[in-house]
């Protein structure tokens, strides 16, 4: 009957998938227009709980210039540009799909950004000679100028997101053309590529989506496709990637249980209600002195699931307590898994490990499928709004308390770094949360610790992913501006100090100047704009310093 069932909804996909891509080619711009319109209308009239990050005025500003633009547009270039207008409301679970986008076929490649560049990861075996190479540009612009090109066409809810699912859609001819990171559509794409410590370029051809094989951003090897990666053994992370959505693993020797959970979903032979009850049955019969808990490669399900673990979990101190529990996040953790991270945070002691989530830490998910009525093409839009912190809580992301990521040489050797920092802690003084430290030194008058402190957390690369100049910085701007002339001067130091552990950034000396000009330092004030001016003198606030010397001067 399952089978059955199965067989059914494919064929129904496949049908629905060809008639989309017929309606698509045989439609007059006046259809387009009248399916921008229609999307438009259930935006405004389903969907205003999606304008937070995007204003309606800002939304139908596009909207109009779009509308205008599509009788000059080719057929290719119409679908890339509704998902630009939906992407545009930067959450990624409000999107026009990519099998629409690149519909009409992509690259054999599969790329991946590590700490050191963005490599093809895994390439059919027909172009096999490109495997391992680092990408330098595509056609002729530079990788960094053709990500930004790209961008906004991907429902990138942060910097992750667009790391982890964003690099896919720089493989699709119809967006590159679309978006200008080449100057015609072709169904070859060239590449330029250092391996070996050579340069080259290598043209690849368009195949279809179907043909592609990855999961969880990693190619799968078949027999038409390799990975960059040595198959001589396989790391925890990658286990059992096609046949498990989660298990663990005793290490008996450090007495660690590792568990890698890469999905929210409940797996067809075993509930996550069943697995975690067969999770904490083993960790209360075996001698388990550090459970690491994995969840980098899952990208969401049905959060109400994740009950089960947190109570187990919060019922079992031996494990749950500091230097004892680890949890592994990164550029796949999303959605349902958001949620689980946030529960996480809120009622456990857990040490959290590797890269950001690509979800914000409050979010917009559970989108409704939205089909438009010429076109055919689907628009997922969110309608529900999640929140397991309070607001002013929110961030664009979790990120973790010791930062770990992977350069392309440790991921083709099967090194895992991120799991050898879980298994390596040692609490000999480092900081798990440098702000609040930071915090208390300076509520304690303790300066010149501060300063010192703060000097050495901001170069340490464990917490890479701390944007300590942004919150220092409203930490300072926020006593600056409170009027109060005791806060006013705590609120000078402060932004003093961004600048000595900044003294390259533009932002931070406008900041201090600002500040300075609000005490009555004008001389000083006027030095800070005069640095600000030669770092970046065609810069945006080059003028504003200007103005503000003149008018000091005077």
């Amino acid at each position: 009957m399952k089978t059955t069932s199965r067989l059914i909804v494919s064929f129904m996909l496949i049908m629905s998938m060809l008639i989309s891509v017929n309606a698509q080619n045989t439609l007059s711009k006046v259809e387009w227009q009248e399916d921008l319109r229609h999307l438009q209308t259930i935006i405004h009239k389903d969907y205003p709980i999606l304008f937070k990050k995007t204003t309606a005025k800002e939304f139908d500003t596009a909207v109009e210039q779009l509308y205008n633009e599509i009788p000059s547009l080719d057929t290719h270039e119409i679908p890339v540009a509704f998902a630009r207008i939906v992407s545009s409301f930067l959450y990624g679970h409000t999107q026009i799909p990519f099998s629409t986008v690149a519909k009409n076929g992509a690259l054999p490649v599969n790329l991946y950004h590590f700490n050191d560049g963005i490599f093809i990861e895994g390439v059919q075996k027909e172009h096999q000679s490109t495997l391992g190479a680092k990408v330098l540009k595509v056609g002729a612009k530079p990788i960094e100028e053709a990500l930004t090109l790209i961008r906004p066409v991907v429902p990138a809810e942060n910097d992750n997101y667009f790391k982890g699912y964003g690099l896919r859609f720089l493989t699709v001819p119809d967006v590159l053309h679309a978006l200008r990171v080449i100057p015609e559509l072709s169904d070859t794409i060239t590449l330029t590529l250092e391996k070996d410590g050579k340069v080259f370029e290598y043209a690849f051809p368009k195949i279809e989506l179907r043909a592609l094989s990855r999961s969880y951003l990693y190619t799968i090897p078949n027999e038409t496709w390799i990975s960059s990666r040595s198959m001589d053994k396989t790391p925890l992370y990658l286990k059992h990637l096609n046949d498990k959505y989660y298990f663990f693993e005793y290490l008996k020797d450090s007495k660690t249980l590792y568990v890698r959970q890469s999905s929210v979903f409940n797996h067809e032979s075993e509930t996550l209600k069943a697995f975690y009850s067969r999770l904490f049955e083993f960790i209360d019969r075996n001698d388990v002195d550090k459970l690491i808990y994995d969840v980098r490669l899952n990208g969401g399900g049905n959060n109400y699931n994740n009950v089960h673990l947190i109570k187990g979990l919060m019922a079992r101190p031996n494990i749950n307590k500091k230097g004892h529990f680890f949890y592994i996040i990164g550029r796949n953790t999303f959605s349902a898994c958001q949620n689980l991270t946030n529960e996480i945070t809120n009622y456990t002691e857990a040490i959290l490990i590797g890269e950001p989530t690509a979800e914000n830490v409050n979010f917009l998910g559970d989108a409704r499928r939205e089909v438009l009525p010429n076109s055919k093409i689907s628009a997922y839009l969110s309608y529900a709004w999640w929140q397991d912190k309070p607001q002013w809580e929110n961030k664009d992301w979790t990120i973790p308390h010791i930062g770990v990521d992977m350069s392309f040489e440790q991921y083709i050797t099967n090194q895992d770094p991120v799991l050898d920092a879980a298994m390596n802690y040692s609490d000999s003084g480092f900081i798990l949360d440098p702000m609040a430290h930071l915090t208390q030194l300076f509520m304690a008058g303790k300066y010149d610790q501060l300063k010192s402190d703060a000097a050495e957390i901001s170069k340490n690369k464990n917490y890479r992913y701390y944007n300590f100049q942004d919150e220092f910085s409203k930490a300072g701007n926020r006593l600056i501006s409170s009027g109060d002339p005791t806060a006013q001067k705590s609120g000078m130091f402060i932004l003093q100090l961004v600048a000595e552990l900044y003294p390259e950034s533009v932002s931070a000396l406008y900041s201090l100047a600002n500040a300075q000009e609000i005490n009555k330092l004008n001389e000083k004030a006027i030095e800070s704009y005069t640095k600000m001016i030669a770092l970046d003198p065609k810069g945006s606030l080059a003028a504003v310093a200007k103005s503000r010397i003149e008018a000091l001067k005077q």
